[in-house]
Parts: C-alpha cells; sequence; structure tokens
C-alpha cells in the first residue's frame, strides 16, 4: 500500500475514535465524574495551552529521531492518555489526563506532517494532505454517530465504552503508521538554534494570521447552533443540517479545492479569496436574523453555511502549502508543530471572542468578523513574500572577504 494511502488509513482509525469522543466527553465529565462546566472548560484550554506550547519540541523530536518512530510513540501515547480518562475521579486528575491527551495529539499532529512531508513529493503535498482532511471529515462523522447511539443510552457504561474504542482506534492507528516506511533523520547544523522555528519572525506572523482565520473553528461547533437557536426562526434541525452539511462537503470536494494550488503565489490566492468568502458567508448569516418565517431563515443559513465551507477549504488548501514550502526541509516536524499552534489558539480564544462579538452584538458582529476574516486573508500575500525574501537572503552564499 502506497504512503499516502497507509497515512489516510490512520488517519480514519483515530478520527472515528476522536468523533465519538468529542461528542460524549463533556456528558461524561459533567455526569458520570461530576465536574462542573467551568472545570471541564478550565481543564481542555490548560491542556490545549500547554498542548499547542510542547507540539513545537515534539515536532523537532520527529525531526532529530525520525518522523515515523516519533508517530508511533505519541499514538499509543495518545491511546494511553484516551485511557486514562477512565480512571478520573476528580478535577486535578481531569486536568493532569487533558494535558497529556493534548499535548500527545499537538505532537502526533506535527510528527504525522512531517511524515507527509518526508514520504510524498513536494509537489503532491497538499493534495495528499485535502484526502487525509476528507478521509478524517468521514471519520469524524462516523464516530459521531457512535456517540450519538451512547448519548442515546445515556449510561455510565456505554461513555466508558466510548474512551475504550478511542484509545483503540489510536493503538490500531499505531499499528498502521509503523507499516510505512522509515524516514531518515535530519541532522542539526552546527551552531544553528535548536528549536529554529521560535527565531522565524515572518513564519510566525504567517501563522497568527492562519490562526485568526481559524476562528471559524467555534463558529461551527458552538456561535452557529446558539445563533439558530437564540436569534434566528429557522427550526432547531437546522443546526444538525448545517453540520452534515458541512462534513459531507469536505468530503466531497476539499481535494478538488487543493488541486487549484501550485506553489506560494497560487496558495496566498486562495487564502486571499478564502477570507473574501469568509466575509460573504458572516454577512449572509447576518441576514438570517432577519427571517421572519422559518423556511426562510433555514434557506438563508444554508446558503451562508455553503459559503462558509468554501471558505474553510480554500483556507485549508493554502494554509497548508504555506505551512510546507515555507519550512524547511529538515524541520518540517517544529515547523509544523508551531503552525499547529494556530488551531490551539483558536480553539482556546474563539468561543470567548466570538460569542460576545456574534451573541452579543447581533448583525454587527458578523460584519466586524466577516472584516477580519478579509483583512487576515489579504495580508497572507505580504507575509508569504517577507517569508520569502528571508530564506532567499538566508540561501545566498557568503561573499569571500579580499586576501
Amino acid at each position: 500500500m502506497k504512503p499516502p494511502r497507509v497515512l489516510a488509513l490512520a488517519q480514519l482509525m483515530n478520527s472515528i475514535g476522536d468523533g465519538a469522543y468529542y461528542v460524549t466527553s463533556a456528558l461524561y465529565f459533567a455526569r458520570t465524574v461530576g465536574l462542573t462546566p467551568a472545570q471541564i472548560g478550565f481543564g481542555l484550554t490548560l491542556g490545549w495551552v500547554v498542548g499547542s506550547v510542547v507540539g513545537v519540541p515534539l515536532g523537532n523530536l520527529a525531526d532529530r529521531r525520525g518522523a515515523r518512530g516519533t508517530a508511533v510513540l505519541l499514538a499509543l501515547a495518545t491511546a494511553i492518555a484516551v485511557a486514562s480518562f477512565l480512571f478520573v475521579r476528580s478535577f486535578p486528575l481531569f486536568a493532569v489526563a487533558a494535558v497529556l491527551y493534548a499535548s500527545c495529539q499537538c505532537g502526533l499532529l506535527a510528527a504525522r506532517q512531517a511524515l507527509l512531508a518526508g514520504l510524498v513529493e513536494q509537489v503532491r503535498r497538499t493534495e495528499v494532505r485535502a484526502f487525509l482532511q476528507s478521509t478524517t471529515n468521514a471519520g469524524l462523522a462516523v464516530g459521531a454517530a457512535l456517540g450519538g447511539l451512547a448519548l442515546q443510552s445515556d449510561t455510565r457504561e456505554a461513555y466508558l465504552a466510548i474512551f475504550v474504542m478511542d484509545a483503540v482506534s489510536f493503538l490500531t492507528a499505531a499499528l498502521v503508521l509503523s507499516r510505512l516506511p522509515v524516514v531518515a533523520p535530519a541532522k542539526a547544523k552546527p551552531g544553528e538554534p535548536r528549536l529554529a522555528v521560535l527565531h522565524d519572525r515572518p513564519y510566525a506572523v504567517v501563522t497568527m494570521i492562519n490562526a485568526v482565520m481559524l476562528f471559524y473553528m467555534p463558529l461551527i461547533s458552538l456561535v452557529i447552533p446558539l445563533w439558530i437557536v437564540q436569534q434566528t426562526q429557522a427550526p432547531t434541525w437546522t443546526v444538525s443540517a448545517l453540520l452534515v452539511l458541512n462534513t459531507l462537503s469536505v468530503v466531497a470536494f476539499q481535494v478538488r479545492v487543493a488541486r487549484r494550488v501550485r506553489g506560494l503565489r497560487s496558495a496566498s490566492r486562495v487564502v486571499r479569496h478564502a477570507g473574501l468568502v469568509m466575509f460573504s458567508a458572516c454577512a449572509v448569516f447576518a441576514l438570517s436574523a432577519i427571517g421572519s418565517s422559518a423556511w426562510t431563515a433555514g434557506l438563508i443559513l444554508l446558503a451562508a453555511a455553503g459559503l462558509q465551507v468554501l471558505g474553510e477549504m480554500m483556507l485549508a488548501s493554502g494554509a497548508w502549502e504555506i505551512s510546507f514550502e515555507l519550512a524547511p526541509a529538515d524541520k518540517q516536524g517544529q515547523y509544523q508543530g508551531f503552525f499547529g499552534t494556530g488551531q490551539a489558539i483558536a480553539r482556546m480564544l474563539g468561543p470567548l471572542v466570538l460569542t460576545t462579538l456574534l451573541l452579543g452584538w447581533g448583525a454587527p458582529g458578523w460584519l466586524l468578523l466577516g472584516v477580519l476574516f478579509a483583512a487576515a486573508g489579504i495580508a497572507m500575500g505580504p507575509a508569504v513574500r517577507w517569508a520569502e525574501r528571508t530564506r532567499a537572503q538566508s540561501d545566498r552564499p557568503a561573499a569571500v572577504s579580499p586576501q
């Protein structure tokens, strides 16, 4: 089996477990463990804060010790982290388990990206990454359906079975990843810093711009459902309809969208267009509160969600290309680990910012968010060109001093 298919199979295995975990974990921690919503939120936030920090050195470990071995070990460690939730009976233990889980997940993402960069030729990386993303969404959908069965049962045993299934899914992913070819570790160059990405200011700016645009993530999972219920006349089942539309669209069209990206110029252009599409989506979402009938509001929401998922797929395709192309070949792990902090930032800050902006301000808040998306998309091009210039200067041979 070719490496992209092996990577996709591993991604499918653990995304099924993750889908079930995401659907059921909050209720398990609240009803079975007895944690308060504030404790759950703080523990998960703490986990992703620590995970975003340790993802960079774990990515560097993949560069220096081998991406395949590191990915296998982190998949095994994630399985242990998930299994540890079975023994959580207090908030301190929950916080420790959450930190372990998020740290392993962030490191595993970086190691997998390094594996992809080492096993797939440069011109196909973004397309293969899109294939993996569509596979992930398919697995999440299947897992969410299985999690729904546990929610319907609403018993301690059903929730525990989901955690066991998630742990087994990561064990299976580790086994699948071990079948990949070995990616030779890169040797550190004399005199260079261990974590060179922390000294790369242009790459940091690119990462932060991407983090701003990733605020669409809590938009889908948290804010839009609340907006539909509190601010529109649309029926409550519209929440499920929009989530299904998003998932199926990524599964069906992400690879096609990614094929439009060939190099940094096209990637910057696609990200700029993604920002404008997201602006349009926000404007249409704002209109959904005006509709006086359920059908009108529902149709407006479907149109807005269609624009949103198109912008999401365009952003992902451009961002993947940029993150790979701007990373040195021998430092893909640590660079991908750093780029992945954008997701952690969106998960940490997005819920607070977006609920305040959209549920508090209404239509003006939607328009302001749209302007933010558009501005970030436009800013990506200059930031990428700055990064390109710094790399061209560093690659330029030093002048020989006269004797």
